[in-house]
């Protein structure tokens, strides 16, 4: 009798039922098929999540030009080469009206949208530092004529508020506003809006943030103690919107705080092992494109990853934020200038 028979109860030989091993067989066949799909579907989930804006074919040439790019080198064998040049990004948090969860956190009613937060992100050559420039939304500039997806242009604007692009003309006027005032070619544009960086703290499971005094704003509904404090998505918008319970009620005030949760934030992700959790990844992942807007540059998964793999070596230590400098405008008190010559001094630094 061979090692793959064995008798029945009446002694007659009889082959061995491979039930048991086609279950495992068939169960495992399963599961590679299902996963292969699974990890497909999640690929094609995030990838069509973002939305994205051609903002290279709608400037065309009349843009600063280019910082001069670095040669790739290769991260490994088979990772394949990462960019190392400098880029300078402009990241915008929009306080977009659209869908209810939005609505749910103060972004108004169901039509338009402003830039709530403005940030430049300039990631130095080698890509381990990078400095963040906030620009007050509060700024006085001039608005340059921008091309609107409907044909035309919008009107150029002198005093305009900084924010004001965004609500006119969308992600192409932001970007040539703020390449207007700082002479620095933005290399790519992020957008995200209210539900999505709630989601992104959430998924991260909350943020510790240091806060150097009581914080009680009715605007944003936040109200802390000053020391540390863990918050959860909802608490860390309020916190990155609130202005009128710290110092004199200023943008300035604001934008302090929101340079705080932008380096606890990079240190919750660094804390958080999303590779060994794929679960946590896949909540943080779906978090942020849901809510994403980019340039035609950065509008796959595939991309943004890519940059992501070429930023690994940049640490909350080694990110520098400042503020561009501004003085109160002659024109209204409430609203801000660049200082110059030093904002000049900053962006240069940039380029």
């Amino acid at each position: 009798m061979t090692r793959h028979e064995e008798q029945d109860d009446a002694g007659r030989r009889v082959g061995r039922r491979p039930g048991a091993l086609r279950i495992v067989g068939l169960t495992l066949a399963g599961a590679l098929v299902l996963g292969t799909a699974a990890a497909g579907w999640v690929y094609w989930h995030l990838d069509h999540n973002i939305t994205s804006v051609d903002i290279n074919g709608a400037l065309g040439d009349d843009r600063p030009a280019r910082a001069v790019a670095t040669p790739a080198t290769t991260a490994s064998a088979d990772a394949g080469p990462l960019p190392t040049g400098a880029l300078n990004l402009l990241v915008l948090g929009s306080d977009s009206r659209s869908g209810s969860a939005n609505r749910e956190l103060g972004g108004g009613d169901s039509s338009g949208a402003r830039s709530d937060t403005a940030m430049v992100v300039h990631i130095d050559a080698g890509r381990t530092r990078a400095t963040v420039v906030s620009i007050p939304r509060d700024t006085l500039v001039t608005r340059p004529s921008c091309p609107l997806t409907s044909g035309g242009a919008t009107a150029a604007a002198y005093g305009a508020m900084f924010n004001s692009a965004y609500s006119v003309g969308g992600p192409v006027c932001a970007v040539k506003t703020a390449e207007s005032l700082t002479g620095v070619r933005m290399d790519h544009y992020l957008e995200i809006d209210f539900a999505g960086f709630a989601g992104l703290v959430d998924a991260l499971g909350g943020v510790d943030v240091t806060t150097g005094q009581d914080i009680d704003d009715d605007k944003s509904h936040l109200r802390l103690k000053a020391g540390t404090h863990h918050l959860d998505g909802k608490q860390a918008l309020a916190l990155a919107r609130t202005r009128h319970g710290i110092g004199d009620g200023s943008d300035l005030g604001r934008i302090g705080l929101q340079q705080t949760l932008v380096k606890a934030l990079l240190e919750q992700m660094a804390a958080t092992s999303l590779l060994t959790d794929p679960a946590r990844l896949y909540r943080v992942a779906d978090a942020v494109t849901a809510s994403l807007t980019t340039d035609t540059g950065l509008d796959s998964l595939g991309e943004l990853t890519s940059l992501g793999r070429s930023l690994k070596g940049l640490t909350a230590d080694r990110v520098k934020t400042v503020t561009m400098p501004v003085v109160t405008a002659p024109s209204d008190p409430n609203r801000v200038i660049a200082e110059e010559p030093e904002a000049s001094r900053l962006w240069t630094s940039l380029r």
